[in-house]
């Protein structure tokens, strides 16, 4: 099992976190409903849950992945490793954009070598993320499949990636701002467009 990551400090209960400006997309009803739809897609295609991997990109995707792979226990009854996969020192863009401070990178017990490892992150834009995430698992092992699951797929690729689980696909302008915001890091939760 994964060494737990520590929990993101939430807003306290006395001052209710201010949702961000916009159109809502997602609340969070929506957002469960979307992740059941996105583990049983991935029991169906890899006809149940063994040689399953979840590698939650972090910030967000982390906690999606554990989301996912709760759901998928509740369905099979075997726990789906989780891990973390930070990739902030593969990413293209980190003269363009102030890097934040690494995350941890965590792999279960017995890595990612020969088991399918299905990526997850909380929205799918340019693919360079995707991109930066499959070059740090190369240094990590060598999985039989990658997949990918999204929250949220705004669209505007510039690399040739796809998802193979979405939870929403949101058409949006480039100027436009998709904020996703979950319970354990935000202390509120949903998908906001601006």
């Amino acid at each position: 099992m994964v060494t737990p990551l520590p929990p993101a400090e939430a807003a306290s209960p006395a001052e209710p976190p201010v949702p961000p400006e916009g159109r809502v997309v997602l609340d969070a009803r929506d957002i469960a409903r979307a992740l059941t739809r996105i583990s049983h897609e991935i029991l169906e295609r890899n006809k149940g849950s063994e040689g399953l991997v979840l590698l939650g990109i972090p910030t967000r995707g982390v906690g999606l992945a554990r989301r996912i792979a709760a759901r998928i226990a509740e369905t099979e009854g075997a726990d789906v490793p989780v891990g973390s996969l930070d990739i902030t020192l593969y990413r293209d863009d980190l003269r363009k954009h102030p890097a934040r401070g690494p995350q941890p990178t965590e792999l279960p017990p017995g890595g990612i070598d020969g088991r399918t490892v299905v990526l997850v992150d909380d929205v799918l834009y340019s693919g360079r993320t995707v991109r930066a995430a499959l070059d740090a698992m190369g240094d990590l092992g060598r999985p039989d499949a990658v997949r990918l699951a999204v929250l949220v797929d705004r669209g505007h690729r510039e690399l040739p990636i796809r998802a193979d689980h979405v939870g929403k696909n949101l058409p949006s302008a480039r100027s436009e701002r998709v904020m996703v915001r979950l319970e354990e890091t935000d202390g509120q939760e949903g998908v906001w467009i601006s």
